[in-house]
């Protein structure tokens, strides 16, 4: 006959809701991170568009591919980017919609440790 195990709630550590103080961190957090992104993203247009000091007709076919690849990297940084800056601007809808309810687990409504939120404040799961 099997061996049942008896039912137990599950055990996870104890996370309180975040403070005023932990809540102005966070936001100040946000909007640095934003900043830092589209300082980025503004960089990726330039180096894009060029600014004309460069000569941009390549001498040799391993230019052509180094540009390439530069170029590759640079649409694949600026893509990564362009999403984190959304999820940044909706964790600052949450967040200016309802303060008190920001850093809680969209999926199961327990609360989000303010360390994993001062590391990724924009996250939505715990």
């Amino acid at each position: 006959m099997p061996r049942t195990l008896p039912k137990t709630t599950p055990v996870f550590p104890a996370v309180r809701a975040l403070t005023e103080p932990q809540r102005a961190q966070l936001l100040r957090r946000l909007l640095e991170e934003r900043e830092i992104i589209i300082r980025r993203l503004a960089r990726f247009g330039v180096d894009a568009e060029g600014d004309g000091s460069m000569n941009r007709v390549p001498l040799h076919m391993a230019d052509v591919g180094s540009e390439t690849m530069q170029e590759s990297l640079d649409a694949a940084f600026a893509s990564r980017d362009t999403r984190t800056l959304a999820e940044i601007d909706d964790a600052l809808r949450r967040f200016y919609r309802d303060p008190t309810t920001f850093g809680v687990d969209q999926r199961t409504g327990a609360p989000i440790a303010f360390e994993r939120l001062d590391i990724i404040p924009w996250t939505r799961n715990a």
